[in-house]
Order: C-alpha cells, then structure tokens, then sequence
C-alpha cells in the first residue's frame, strides 16, 4: 500500500512538471506559430488531467470514507475527460504544425 502511494505522488509530481514545461513552451513560442502554440496549450491540458487522475487515486488510498469517494470520483472523471480531451486535440494541432512551419520559413 505504502508503495502504491509513492508511485502515485511520482506521477503526480511528473505530471505538475510536465504541466508546467509545458505551459512555458506554449507561452515562449512565438506568435507567428499559433498551431504550435495550441499544441503545446493541449499537452499541458493533458499533463493536468493526469495530474487530477493522479491524485483522486491517491486520495482514494489514504483516507476512507464517503465524501472522499465521492469527491475522488470527481477527480478521476474530470482527469480522465480532461485528458482525453486535450489528448485528441493534440493529435489534431500535430498534423498541422509541420505545415505551419513551412509556411512561416523566410
């Protein structure tokens, strides 16, 4: 149990690294790549639903009762809309990004 919660904090602070790196990247890219930064808005969207998935399942190891199943339910439905969510929409900016790149090289 007590290794359970560790992997689950790893990946909770993986992804809150991730969030983070990737935010950055979105509002460090220039705005003459405006599908790339979408991209990177949508990676980092992702990064946060794994990070609400996350952390309602360690919720769920450490402390019992109703309310904190229910209010961890929560979270790992919104994690898991979230990140499917920003997930597809990544997908879909990546197909763009090689072509907005040739477009913007002068």
């Amino acid at each position: 149990m007590l290794t359970i919660n560790f992997i689950l904090v790893f990946f909770i602070i993986a992804s809150a690294v991730f969030y983070f790196y990737f935010k950055t990247r979105q509002f460090r890219t220039r705005q003459v790549f405006p599908i790339r930064k979408k991209m990177y808005a949508s990676m980092s969207g992702a990064s946060l639903g794994g990070l609400l998935l996350f952390f309602g399942l360690n919720q769920l190891m450490l402390f019992n009762g109703v309310t904190t199943y229910v209010i961890a339910a929560l979270f790992i439905a919104l994690g898991i809309y979230v990140g499917i969510f920003n997930y597809r929409a990544y997908k879909h900016y990546r197909s763009f990004v090689d072509e907005e790149t040739k477009l913007n090289e002068n």
